[in-house]
């Protein structure tokens, strides 16, 4: 079967992360499938994301322009769910991101909101696909 086992995300500081990221995974439908003082596991069917710390870490933050990950897309249902996260991101410890251009930073068919959290990483929340207007 094709698709992603789970994606883990090295966090410097594990509160912050269950804070910020876990206030997003619980908006898109993920459920707490573990956690430990390190960390913590959200699944959304057989997949899962993994939060944890590491004293391996090489810095505090995540640069997303640099080689490596540059941001999560997660399907975020219907146009309307996408503008309720957007609107309330800001009071959960993300920042939005392209909104002079927001909901179509990503182009007249593809409805999306970004948005960066205090430690650099950037997530897409897109609407489903039957919402979104197909170019002819």
């Amino acid at each position: 079967m094709p698709g992603f086992h789970h994606v883990e995300v090295w966090v410097a500081d594990p509160v912050v992360a269950r804070a910020d990221w876990g206030w997003l995974l619980d908006q898109l439908g993920f459920k707490r499938s573990a956690e430990w003082t390190e960390g913590e596991s959200w699944a959304a069917g057989e997949s899962y994301l993994t939060l944890t710390t590491s004293p391996n870490l090489s810095r505090p933050d995540h640069d997303r322009r640099a080689p490596g990950v540059n941001h999560l897309a997660f399907r975020g249902g219907s146009r309307a769910r996408v503008d309720e996260i957007m609107a309330s991101c800001s009071d959960h410890g993300w920042r939005p991101l392209y909104q002079e251009r927001y909901p179509f930073a990503g182009g007249p068919a593809h409805y999306a909101g970004w948005m960066e959290n205090s430690a650099g990483f950037k997530a897409e929340i897109v609407a489903d696909e039957d919402e979104t207007p197909t170019l002819d």
